[in-house]
């Protein structure tokens, strides 16, 4: 009988960094925790497109509950796992509703494997319900870009605004007037 070695644990940093690699190939600018606080464990962007990605070693639900509460700042958001079964069952378990246009990426060896493309949150010239918080992430990352706003500097006001767009209620519901997804 042969004795089986439990799998090494990946650390974050590890998928993190793939997905930094992944997405600065695809010609993005990436910032890894850039409020310090890591509320955003990366934001990418490229032109006015700006992408939100959550990684997570363990506890797919968590994460994809991140993605969730993110998409406010961003097009699309996509969330990255250590493991191929992980990101195939969080796949299938997020295929329908809210949580269809999240993107599902893992981390093989250093490279990051798409399971799911991430999609925008709103679809055409659909309205968005929050294109004023979209705007304003896209002028502080502006800000960060020239250098006007320094690095590491903490952003409490993004993240407190969540709660102003949600009418305080939190994100477990749904604002009435977000378009569908998809």
């Amino acid at each position: 009988m042969t004795e089986r070695r439990p799998r090494a644990r990946v650390p974050e940093r590890a998928l993190v960094a793939a997905a930094r690699s992944h997405l600065e190939a695809h010609g993005y600018r990436v910032w890894v925790d850039p409020d310090g606080h890591d509320y955003f464990d990366l934001v990418a962007r490229r032109g006015d497109e700006v992408g939100l990605i959550e990684a997570k070693v363990g506890d797919t639900r968590t994460v994809l509950q991140q993605a969730l509460r993110r998409r406010v700042w961003g097009d699309w958001t996509a969330v990255v796992v250590a493991g191929a079964r992980s990101a195939e069952r969080l796949a299938r378990g997020s295929a329908a509703g809210r949580a269809a246009p999240v993107g599902v990426w893992w981390v093989d060896r250093g490279v990051v494997r798409v399971v799911r493309a991430a999609r925008p949150w709103v679809a055409g010239d659909a309205p968005d319900p929050y294109a004023p918080l979209r705007n304003r992430f896209r002028h502080l990352l502006d800000d960060l870009e020239s250098g006007a706003l320094p690095a590491g500097l903490p952003w409490d006001g993004v993240v407190s605004e969540v709660r102003r767009a949600s009418r305080g209620r939190g994100f477990s519901e749904w604002r009435l007037d977000e378009p569908p997804a998809g």
